[in-house]
Formats: C-alpha cells, sequence, structure tokens
C-alpha cells in the first residue's frame, strides 16, 4: 500500500509538472506572438488610417491592369488554367468512348521486327511496304486514309514501290491523303516556293481572297499525285510544351493551308474546309483508346503482333491514320493524359474529335480575363462601400465553388470546359487583400491592441462614452428594418474605419446570437482623455462628424429612421487607484450607460451633462436631452 501510495504521488507530480509547463508554454507563445503581431499590425494600420478607403479602387486599377498586362503579353492567367485542365481531365469520374469511326494502324516495333526478320531490314520499309499497306486499307474500304508520314525524296532503293504509291494517290479519287509540312518563313522566297493559292487543299479564309496570294514553301510528296493529296503534319504547342489544342489549318494571308485531320474529315463527311474552326481541343482520353491494327497484322491478313483475344476493329466507312509509335522512332508528343503520345494518335484524336463532334467546348480565351475584372471590381466596390458581413465570405466560397464544380461536371458529362479556375483563384486573392484591409480598419476600430494602444491609466484618466441606438420609423415590416438596421451600420462602420478617436465596442458587427440579436441597433463609442475638457470636446466633435457622414447618405438610401444617443462622462482613474478597481470602475459606468433610458437625438451641437465622481456618484442625470434637428 505504502508502495502504491508512493506511485500515485509521483504521477501527481509529474502531471502537475506537465501542466504547469505547458500553460508556461501557452502564455509564453502568445505574449510573444502578441509582440510580433503588433510589430507588423500597427504599421499596416497607420498606413491604413492614411489610406483610408482608398485602398480598395487602388486595388482594383492594379489587378485590372495586371490583367490588362497578361493578356497582351505572358499569357499567366491562361497558362495557369492550362495546368488546371490537365489535371481536371485526368480526374474526371468518365470520359467518352470512342466511336469507332477513326482506327489507327501502328507500325509498332512488332511489325518493324517481323519484316526485318524477313530480310526486308529494319525502318524505314520500303515504298512498296507502305503501297501494300495502303492496297490492305482499300481492300478493306476504308472511307479515307491519312498517313502521318513524310515520303519527300524518291526511293533510290524502290523506283517501283514509288510508281506504286503514285498510282494508288492517283486513283483514289483524295480518299488518300499523304503528309506535307510548312518550312520556314525565311524559305518563303527561296526557289521552290508557290503561291498560296496554288498549295494543296489552300482554300480562302476572306471573300474575296487575294490571289494568288503571297508565296510559301511547302515540304510535299515526290509524286504529282501525292502532293496534290497532301496536308500538313505540322502541330504547335503551348508555351509550357504540353499540346492540348491541336491546329486545323495553317493561316497565310487570305488563304488556309488544312491540316491532315481537317482534310480527312472534310472528306469524310462531304464538308468544305473553311466549315471547321481554326483549332479543336480533343477529347482527350486517359483510360481508352482509339481502336487499333499493327501494321503486320493488315499487311499479312493474320495475326502476328497483336494477342489472339484482342479484337479487330473494323475497317470498313472508316477513317484510318497510318504512323509509326515504335520505340526510338522520335514522334512522341507530350499531351494532357499521356507525355509521350505518338503523332499519329494526336492527329486521330482530332479526327474523332471531329467525326464525332465531342471536342471540347471552352469559351473565348479572353472570357476568364473579363469574369476576373468583374469579379475584382465587385469585390472593391464592396468592401469600398463599407466592410460587408462576415457572411458575405461564406457566398463568395459558395459561390466559387459551385463554379468549380459546374466547371468539372461541365467537362465530364457534356465535354464543355469553363476555364475559370485560375481566375477564380485571382479574385479570391483579391477578396481576401480585401478583407485583411477591413480586418485591420476593423482592428483599429474597436481598439485591438494589435493595432492600437491599449487603454493607458496613466493617460486616459477621464472617459467619455456613447450609447448610440436606431430607431426606424413606424410602420416598417420587419424585412425592410434588416434592411435598414444593416445599412446603418454599414455606414457607421464606414465612418469609423476613416480613423476616428472613438473606441466602438464589439455591437458594430453583427453575431448569430439571441443576445446579440437584442443589441443589434446598439453601438457604445469610447473616448479617452487626460482631462473632461479635453475629453468631451473630442466626444463632440466626432460625434457631431457621424451626423454628417450619416446624413450626407440619406438622399442615395435613406436610413428611414434616426439615431438615439445617450452618453456619460467619467473618470477613469483615480489618485493612487489599483487596476482592479479602474476596471470594475469602468466596468460599472459601462452597464449604467446601456441601462439608461435617457437619450437624444444624434444632432448637430452636442452636448455631455453627466459628470460621474471617482466614488462613482454623479452630479446630474447621465444625459440631458438636446433639441434634435
Amino acid at each position: 500500500m505504502h508502495a502504491m501510495g508512493k506511485g500515485k504521488q509521483w504521477r501527481e507530480r509529474l502531471a502537475s509538472r506537465l501542466e504547469a509547463g505547458f500553460a508556461w508554454l501557452g502564455y509564453t507563445f502568445v505574449n510573444r506572438w502578441g509582440a510580433f503581431e503588433r510589430g507588423y499590425r500597427r504599421p499596416f494600420a497607420r498606413a491604413a488610417l492614411r489610406l483610408r478607403f482608398a485602398f480598395y479602387p487602388l486595388l482594383v486599377l492594379v489587378a485590372l491592369g495586371w490583367l490588362a498586362w497578361d493578356w497582351h503579353h505572358e499569357r499567366n492567367l491562361a497558362a495557369a488554367e492550362n495546368a488546371i485542365f490537365d489535371q481536371a481531365i485526368k480526374l474526371r469520374p468518365w470520359e467518352p468512348e470512342p466511336s469507332g469511326r477513326v482506327v489507327v494502324v501502328e507500325i509498332d516495333d512488332c511489325s518493324i521486327e517481323y519484316y526485318r526478320r524477313r530480310g526486308e531490314g529494319g525502318w524505314p520499309w520500303s515504298r512498296q511496304r507502305h503501297a501494300d499497306l495502303l492496297d490492305a486499307l482499300d481492300r478493306a474500304g476504308a472511307r479515307a486514309v491519312g498517313f502521318d508520314i513524310l515520303f519527300v525524296e524518291p526511293s533510290a532503293r524502290d523506283p517501283i514501290g514509288d510508281a506504286t504509291l503514285e498510282a494508288m494517290a492517283a486513283g483514289g479519287q483524295g480518299r488518300f491523303l499523304f503528309g506535307a509540312s510548312r518550312v520556314h518563313a525565311d524559305f518563303d522566297a527561296a526557289p521552290g516556293a508557290i503561291p498560296v493559292a496554288q498549295a494543296p487543299g489552300a482554300f480562302a479564309t476572306t471573300a474575296p481572297a487575294a490571289r494568288p496570294g503571297p508565296r510559301i514553301a511547302l515540304l510535299l510528296p515526290y509524286g504529282e499525285a501525292m502532293a496534290r493529296n497532301s496536308a500538313l503534319l505540322d502541330v504547335a504547342r503551348d508555351t509550357d510544351g504540353v499540346l492540348r489544342d491541336i491546329p486545323l489549318r495553317k493561316p497565310v494571308g487570305d488563304w488556309a493551308l488544312p491540316s491532315l485531320a481537317l482534310r480527312l474529315a472534310a472528306h469524310a463527311e462531304g464538308r468544305p474546309l473553311a466549315a471547321y474552326p481554326p483549332v479543336v481541343r480533343a477529347n482527350w482520353r486517359a483510360h481508352t483508346r482509339l481502336p487499333g491494327i499493327s501494321a503486320a497484322d493488315l499487311i499479312e491478313g493474320r495475326r502476328i503482333c497483336r494477342a489472339a483475344a484482342e479484337p479487330v476493329p473494323a475497317l470498313a466507312d472508316r477513317v484510318v491514320l497510318v504512323g509509326y509509335n515504335a520505340s526510338g522512332l522520335n514522334d512522341a508528343k507530350p499531351t494532357p493524359v499521356d507525355p509521350l503520345m505518338p503523332g499519329v494518335e494526336i492527329h486521330a484524336e482530332a479526327v474523332e474529335a471531329l467525326l464525332a463532334h465531342n471536342a471540347i467546348w471552352m469559351p473565348p480565351a479572353g472570357f476568364k480575363y473579363l469574369l476576373a475584372a468583374l469579379l475584382v471590381l465587385v469585390s472593391g466596390l464592396t468592401f469600398w462601400r463599407g466592410e460587408p458581413a462576415w457572411e458575405i465570405d461564406q457566398v463568395f466560397v459558395a459561390g466559387n465553388l459551385t463554379l468549380v464544380a459546374v466547371a468539372f461536371v461541365g467537362l465530364t458529362a457534356f465535354g464543355v470546359f469553363f476555364d475559370i479556375f485560375a481566375a477564380l483563384g485571382f479574385v479570391s486573392l483579391c477578396f481576401g487583400l480585401c478583407r485583411v484591409y477591413a480586418a485591420t480598419q476593423r482592428g483599429r476600430a474597436v481598439g485591438n491592441d494589435d493595432y492600437r494602444p491599449q487603454f493607458d491609466p496613466d493617460r486616459d484618466r477621464w472617459l467619455a462614452l456613447a450609447r448610440l441606438r436606431f430607431v426606424p420609423d413606424p410602420g416598417l415590416d420587419p424585412r425592410a428594418l434588416g434592411r435598414r438596421i444593416r445599412e446603418y451600420r454599414r455606414r457607421l462602420r464606414g465612418w469609423l474605419y476613416r480613423g476616428t478617436e472613438a473606441t466602438a465596442l464589439e455591437g458594430v458587427v453583427e453575431y448569430k446570437s439571441w443576445l446579440w440579436e437584442s443589441l443589434v441597433d446598439v453601438t457604445v463609442l469610447m473616448w479617452g482623455g487626460p482631462d473632461r475638457a479635453t475629453v468631451a470636446a473630442t466626444a463632440q466633435r466626432e460625434l457631431r462628424a457621424l451626423r454628417e457622414h450619416l446624413a450626407g447618405h440619406d438622399e442615395v438610401l435613406p436610413d428611414d429612421g434616426s439615431v438615439r444617443v445617450a452618453s456619460l462622462i467619467s473618470v477613469a482613474v483615480a489618485q493612487d487607484e489599483p487596476i482592479a478597481q479602474t476596471r470594475a470602475r469602468v466596468c460599472s459606468v459601462l452597464g449604467r450607460l446601456l441601462a439608461s433610458s435617457d437619450e437624444r437625438a444624434l444632432s448637430a451641437h452636442d452636448a455631455f451633462a453627466a459628470d460621474e465622481r471617482a466614488d462613482g456618484s454623479t452630479d446630474a442625470t447621465p444625459a440631458a436631452p438636446s433639441p434634435s434637428d
């Protein structure tokens, strides 16, 4: 028993020391942290006292200026939206299934190795092998075929294969398309350049278009029929190197050159090239792929590279793209769903988006900038009118989350992407700066020690207190009364935040409790000073300024009520009085003021008519009525 008693005493001592240690740590941390906060908040409050409400229009001007600069220069907001799109497209719970109208013929590692083992060498294949592949597709009934391969020079070792490909291109009646490329504009004046109106597939973008148009340099297939049935393979990436939007045309003056995807889609649908948009954002799939078949399987007519269980896609009446995806052949490009997507699959995704009409729709590029500018203007105006209620923060967050949810659901379910995520982040930053600045104004108004010096017994030996109460006009319904009280408090906050000597007790801001509901129309202002004359003069001057401020807004929005005042002047600190007694005195005076039934209208000539002695008694009634306006 003795051992158990000693163990219990040891545990109690340990627990007591731990409690004391945590209490000391908490007290020390709070004090040190408070000193740190005062170190930057008080200078900020002094700056806010100089700027007053000019901070909000200045912030709006800076934000709008940055948006305008970014639109004309770096497009950082657009780049941020692109990065968010890359994540959203991979996080969506489902994605559209391939329509089956587009098939990819893959010149893969297996196909190259198969013909290498047969003694035909590796890559590049002979032209005859490409002709065999095209012939297999023709016999399978393909609607259109596009080669994501450049056949620029005739083959010195396979002239028969060259002739076969050229003959098939001539007899294909536009069904078979071959790759071409735009050479750098520096070569447009070199020999071999042709007028743009004579380029393969060129179409006018304006009417009337100037003929023959500027000269351009192109890398075209070697054969005349192949060149006539060629289209551009060029694609352009975004500034971060990721390919999201696939260009469908290359503008040159009043003309445009079609891409391979555009000519294939236009042939399949029988529509003019000019009927399609300049670019298309494919509905990138992260978990499924377009139907594909290995080139060796197609040429040989049997399974060589694909497993027996893997289905063979139908080729009849399909648009087929032929290209290589073998390792070591550098045709891969980063996309939102694949850092190394083969070029043939990129062209195939563009054709799929056009034929299946499932391309991702996005608002105009300037939409996000206009939205950000509008929301920044609304935020700045809201705070410039006076600090809004804290419920506005909830509305702001809920509204942003709703917009984000709508954007994500639109991308997932409808292929519509509102690229507003980064814009909302930018607006949230501006809104947060407004709220921080308003919190600084409010902290000074309510006498927070982080923003202004606290009550000093050696300096503030007298106190003047005024209780303000909004009295509505008779006949207001409850909803109108609530709006008028809210408007009165907004105006009162605006006056306090402009910088006054008064300290407002916490009735300026709404709280959702039954006690604060009963005090929702009551505000207490307090002034300190070294003597009665000084504190009375300060209080009277600022109450007159408050009346002028409230009355100055009536033409814009009447208050439909009046402000009543009850006031007291009291000795705050008696000679050689301990701080505890001083606090008790101030609490007593405050309670007497709140309980006072003697009120007068807030007038242009206000006066304080009550003096409390240091012992707590009064020389007169709390407040003498004065004429109202």
